[in-house]
């Protein structure tokens, strides 16, 4: 797996800190920096304002929510995809390497 897809945002640690806690960061701020689906409205629109605080900017609620995600299914949720995703990739490669 290429160092890219591995650690994303968390190259700019360079040698420091370790592997796993990289890769952990690296989740919590895929996570993070994606838009949430609003409790209210139903769309894809819902982005971090601070620690907890969530706004939709489609409505315009404002609410809290959880540090890194508006619910903690929605971090399953990604983590989920993102693993399936992962596990997916080498296995259409090597079935087109063996074509």
């Amino acid at each position: 797996m290429p160092v890219s897809l591995k650690y994303g945002s968390t190259k700019r640690f360079g040698a420091r800190y370790g592997r796993r806690i990289k890769e952990k960061l690296g989740k919590i701020e895929l996570i993070r920096k994606q838009k949430q689906m609003c409790p209210y409205c139903a769309k894809q629109s819902v982005v971090r304002k601070s620690y907890g605080i969530w706004n939709c900017r489609h409505c315009g609620a404002e609410f809290t929510g959880y540090a890194y995600s508006v619910s903690k299914k929605a971090a399953a949720d990604e983590k989920e995809s993102q693993v399936l995703q992962a596990t997916k990739q080498p296995k259409k490669e090597a079935a087109i390497e063996e074509e």
